[in-house]
């Protein structure tokens, strides 16, 4: 069960800092918002960068191309997360299996 639940939480937080390594490329790079998959991602990935906007700047770069550094934190911030997740499950597998519980 504890392995389930490791597995399962680094899929959460895997799935997660892909999307957001994706809009975060695809927003350095000036990739059109035309695009149906574009717009999808953005659309799907605003959710999860609402707690941090508006803590850094967006610069653009020769107008289209962007550094959302927000985008940076929240993906550090989800996988340190996940990684405080997963300690979490390991303790609790810890103390049950010693009896404490």
């Amino acid at each position: 069960m504890l392995r389930i639940m490791i597995i399962f939480i680094n899929f959460i937080v895997g799935v997660i800092a892909f999307f957001l390594g994706f809009r975060f490329l695809f927003r350095l790079f000036g990739a059109s918002e035309n695009a149906p998959f574009v717009r999808w991602l953005y659309a799907t990935t605003e959710p999860l960068l609402n707690p941090f906007s508006g803590i850094f700047p967006a610069p653009a770069l020769q107008g289209r191309y962007v550094v959302e550094f927000t985008t940076l934190v929240a993906l550090l911030v989800y996988m340190f997360i996940g990684y405080l997740f997963v300690q979490l499950v390991m303790a609790i597998s810890n103390y049950t299996e010693r009896g404490n519980f």
